[in-house]
């Protein structure tokens, strides 16, 4: 089964890791908070972390980003997002 991890940063400029999963509450999602950081999390920090929640990305998926501006001289949230699947599962066929 594959579900959709989000990366983002707040306002407060810590960056999150989330995995959006059959839950209708987010607060049930599996989360990861790396700390406040003007830096964007590394790919082998993103797989660690994801790794930690018990996902994996799914083959040959890649990390799609968008921004998200709250008006033209405001502050900007990134997003990005990535297909995964629990670790250790097989891709479907």
């Amino acid at each position: 089964m594959t579900h959709r991890a989000r990366l983002t940063n707040t306002y407060s400029g810590t960056w999150e890791i989330y995995v959006v999963t059959d839950s209708p509450y987010p607060r049930d999602w599996p989360t990861h908070r790396f700390g406040a950081s003007a830096a964007i999390p590394t790919l082998a920090q993103r797989d660690t972390a994801l790794a930690a929640l018990g996902y994996e990305a799914d083959t040959s998926a890649e990390w799609d980003w968008q921004e998200l501006p709250s008006g033209y001289m405001d502050y900007v949230e990134l997003l990005a997002s990535l297909d995964v699947r629990p670790a250790g599962t097989e891709a479907a066929a």
